[in-house]
């Protein structure tokens, strides 16, 4: 059962990030020549119009094909024959309806279960916050310059500077903003350096406040990935640390198992929980300026609108050749990676 939800939840968010690139292109009077799901041979496709619709055979993946690698079609409808601007918006609508989904999911998940304030709730002895001062009912304001909106903020920051001597905090007491520095401290059993702190209470804001959390939140996802991102160039974590499909099935699987016994609620909520993580990670990825992906052909449309012509369309089309070869070899062996995991 888990990997029946795990390859629907995957396919949820990979049809939503396609119907970005579909409704901007139908907006645009873009001709879409086929919208499917999945990978590799047609199961099922019917015809609609000028588009066809298809399930391929394998759960992963998608595509909205405009004909935008034909660069010789300049006619009415085709993708090449827009301007710059609307072929910019076709290009980024999937990644945006990506965070938009991320975005309605988190509203669901506060709207259903409230979201972890950044309210200290204990103080650790022997930590830095204890020493300085800190007390519980404080609320952290910002964390080495960076503003706090949710306690993961405060996570996040802990984790993704491990290394750090020491850490500025802004916090707020009976109204009153106080600025102490508190040098984190890595006992026995800490996985990295802490601050003495523990809190994120949750609480149920009303309409508004869903709204506005439930965007703190996917700023949190933003950043988490982006963060993660630099580890990776970085080399602070290394190919064989990412997960591809087979590793998303499988952790979802694992999810659905534990959660299980707890209820259909526990088990939704985790999904959900997952589903943010996912589309959140899929809708940055895409952006990124590498060849292949939706970043990368923004990149070229961005030196066209500068340049006020075309990139030649065949030196254009070598990149991201080169690109998709690329982005092909690491996911066979993210997917290698994955099954060794399992064995």
């Amino acid at each position: 059962m888990g990997i029946i939800l795990a390859i629907l939840l995957f396919s949820a968010i990979v049809i939503f990030h396609e119907l970005g690139h579909f409704l901007l292109a139908k907006k645009n009077k873009i001709r879409v020549d086929e919208f499917s799901l999945g990978l590799g041979p047609t199961i099922f496709g019917k015809q609609f119009g000028e588009t066809k619709f298809s399930l391929k055979l394998l759960p992963f993946g998608g595509a909205c094909m405009m004909g935008e690698d034909d660069v010789d079609d300049m006619s009415e409808g085709s993708f090449n024959s827009k301007s710059v601007w609307a072929r910019m918006s076709v290009i980024v609508a999937g990644p945006v309806f990506n965070l938009i989904l991320a975005w309605i999911l988190c509203m669901i998940i506060i709207g259903w279960t409230g979201y972890r304030a950044p309210v200290v709730s204990n103080v650790t002895d022997g930590y830095s916050a204890q020493e300085e001062g800190i007390e519980p009912g404080d609320v952290i304001k910002k964390i080495g310059g960076k503003s706090v909106h949710i306690w993961n903020d405060i996570s996040l920051y802990n984790m993704m500077h491990a290394g750090t001597k020491s850490v500025e905090v802004e916090y707020e007491r009976d109204g009153k903003d106080y600025t102490v520095v508190l040098e984190p401290k890595q006992n026995e059993g800490d996985a990295f350096p802490l601050l003495g702190i523990t809190g994120g209470e949750m609480v149920r804001p009303g309409l508004f406040g869903t709204v506005r959390y439930g965007a703190y939140t996917v700023k949190y996802w933003i950043t988490y990935t982006v963060d993660s991102l630099k580890m990776l160039v970085g080399g602070k974590v290394g190919v064989k640390d990412l997960s591809g499909p087979v590793g998303i099935v499988s952790a979802v699987d694992n999810v659905y198992q534990e959660a299980a016994p707890a209820g259909m609620t526990v088990v939704i909520l985790n999904l959900l929980n997952i589903g943010v993580l996912l589309t959140a990670n899929l809708g940055v990825m895409n952006l990124l300026p590498l060849p292949a992906l939706d970043g990368g052909r923004l990149v070229f449309l961005i030196i066209e609108a500068v340049r006020g012509k075309r990139v030649p369309p065949e030196k254009e089309g070598m990149v991201h050749f080169a690109g998709f070869v690329l982005l092909m070899a690491l996911m066979v062996v993210i997917m290698f990676n994955d099954i060794l995991k399992l064995v």
